[in-house]
């Protein structure tokens, strides 16, 4: 069953992030949730269209047109605490583009919203030497929350791409932590600055997540060959693509796995 979200707050954290603040009667499903890369799927139904009730999403593909099925988004769930039924979601926002965004700038105390979830699959290893994170302004909750997690006097290489100086935010670094801004609008590179970094003895683990063609094409075999980091040590994935919806870009996804899949 999706959880029902129901809006209490909401605040600009920078010209293009929104931060929405939530609350739920039964956040019972972050009880056991350890990852901080947690995820939720949040449904956004289409006006005019009755939906049956309950509302299950595998159940309506059955019962309804493709054009009247609600539009899904995928969003990292910040500082859920299931005893207060609070949770947090951080909205991209550029003008009227896309669902989510839209539907986030203009969220008023009492806006609801369902939410699948949450999953996820990564959280920092307190065994490992250091630890790289890297993103965009996708990545950054999951970023947030993992920052959150490690020990005060952790040792990491903090990666961030946003639009400009404006856009940066305020992290809560450990101690041994150095945060490296990448800058849109004068050019700037993650790859760059990835490939440039002090690279630091012992074992690392990195979190590189945000724009596919970046982080997959770019990065990863960066990070495989070049550095040897193992495969289980390193959460790398496309979080969006550039020029695609989330469907889209799904389907694209897939047919990447497919192709992998058939080159081992």
């Amino acid at each position: 069953m999706p959880t029902q979200l129901t809006v209490t707050g909401a605040q600009m954290l920078t010209p293009g992030l929104r931060r929405v603040h939530f609350r739920s009667d039964d956040l019972s499903a972050f009880r056991d949730s350890v990852h901080t890369d947690r995820y939720v799927k949040l449904v956004f139904l289409k006006p005019g269209v009755t939906y049956p009730q309950p509302l299950h999403l595998k159940a309506l593909r059955d019962q309804l047109p493709p054009e009247d099925m609600p539009v899904v988004r995928t969003y990292a769930a910040l500082f859920p605490d299931h005893d207060a039924g609070t949770v947090s979601i951080d909205f991209v926002v550029h003008g009227d583009q896309g669902v989510a965004g839209p539907w986030a700038a203009a969220a008023q105390p009492g806006d609801q919203l369902l939410a699948n979830g949450p999953g996820g699959a990564y959280a920092p290893d307190p065994t490992a030497d250091w630890h790289l994170l890297v993103g965009d302004e996708t990545a950054l909750p999951a970023i947030t929350a993992a920052l959150q997690a490690l020990p005060a006097d952790a040792v990491a290489h903090v990666v961030v791409e946003v639009e400009g100086a404006g856009y940066q935010l305020d992290l809560p670094l450990p101690a041994g932590a150095t945060l490296h801004w990448v800058h849109r609008d004068t050019g700037g590179s993650v790859q760059d600055v990835v490939r440039g970094l002090d690279w630091l003895p012992g074992r690392v683990h990195v979190f590189a997540h945000g724009e596919a063609q970046q982080m997959m094409h770019g990065l990863r075999p960066y990070l495989l060959r070049e550095r040897g980091v193992p495969r289980d040590l390193l959460s790398i994935s496309g979080y969006w693509r550039q020029g695609r919806t989330e469907e889209s870009f799904r389907e694209w996804k897939a047919e990447l796995a497919r192709q992998e899949e058939g080159a081992v």
